[in-house]
């Protein structure tokens, strides 16, 4: 084999096992959802395997076995059916693929992610805002916010709203499972925990420009007493979202740096819902929820 051709199987041995690095990251889960949506994948890989496996193997077989050239077989060209055949071909896929539909189904409505996870302790509300391209976190309660970081305790249900300011997109932390997209003017809901503190990759995976593939967060799970401190540190910090700073961080800009803020102008994620519900009113210091009502 030549050095260039060498060359070239090595290049695409490395671009398969780089491109697969972020996906086999789900396979490592962190958090109860990731860990049944791993026990669901492998399951599904198990149950197809029942007829691949055989697949691969009778190839093989039957291409030595009836080859031209085998002088101990009898050739029959009048067979053209098999009972005993029909039945194998068409009953093992349509139980393999009843067992999977049946499974599928199940987890599917019990990983919904809009449904609270049965999990001890009261969720903590983050609110989630997909801008170009970077992510937005608000935190309604503390009354803080953060871009391209999230904080939040460990073994504690996180319920994320999410929404978008800039064209759609889709919101995914692989190792705690599930994904949801994130569009202008509507509201969409993913319930995770982590059950392990550390670090995760958070990312977009919906191309949504130029600035896509730096589109990504850390996703930071630690204990209750360190998000408390964490959150007291935040506010500390000189920025605060307002209004106009809002304006400022929603302009296009490229792989940003973590930023805190230590304060949030009141009832922002609302308001920037309502500016694509209520055409010309982009003025979010103004409450446009209240708006509505006394309307």
């Amino acid at each position: 084999m030549s050095n260039k051709l060498k060359s070239v199987f090595l290049l695409i041995g490395a671009m398969l096992l780089l491109s697969g690095c972020d996906h086999l990251i789900v396979l490592n889960p962190k958090g109860a959802v990731g860990a049944e949506e791993k026990k669901l994948i492998l399951t599904a890989i198990g149950l197809m395997l029942i007829v691949v496996i055989p697949v691969i193997i009778m190839t093989l077989v039957f291409a030595f076995k009836y080859r031209a050239s085998n002088p101990n077989l009898d050739y029959d060209p009048e067979f053209h059916h098999s009972n005993k055949i029909e039945v194998v071909v068409w009953t093992i896929p349509i139980i393999i693929i009843s067992i999977l539909a049946t499974i599928t189904w199940h987890t599917t409505h019990s990983l919904d992610p809009y449904r609270p996870l049965d999990e001890p302790g009261k969720p903590i509300t983050i609110q989630v805002v997909a801008l170009d391209w970077k992510w937005l976190f608000i935190y309604p309660e503390q009354n803080i916010a953060t871009v391209n970081l999230v904080e939040f305790p460990v073994d504690r249900p996180v319920e994320f709203r999410v929404t978008s300011d800039a064209p759609m997109n889709a919101f995914q932390i692989p190792q705690l499972g599930g994904q949801i997209y994130a569009m202008a003017g509507m509201q969409t809901k993913l319930h995770l925990i982590a059950n392990e503190a550390g670090d995760y990759f958070g990312r977009s995976v919906n191309i949504s420009g130029r600035g896509f593939s730096g589109m990504q967060f850390v996703a930071r799970a630690v204990a209750q007493e360190d998000f408390d401190k964490w959150v007291q540190q935040v506010k500390q910090e000189p920025n605060n979202l307002s209004a106009n700073e809002y304006y400022q961080l929603v302009k296009p800009s490229e792989d940003d740096p973590v930023k805190l803020y230590a304060s949030v102008q009141p009832n922002l994620f609302n308001n920037i819902i309502m500016k694509f519900m209520m055409p010309g009113m982009e003025d979010l210091s103004v409450d446009h929820g209240s708006m509505v009502m006394s309307h």
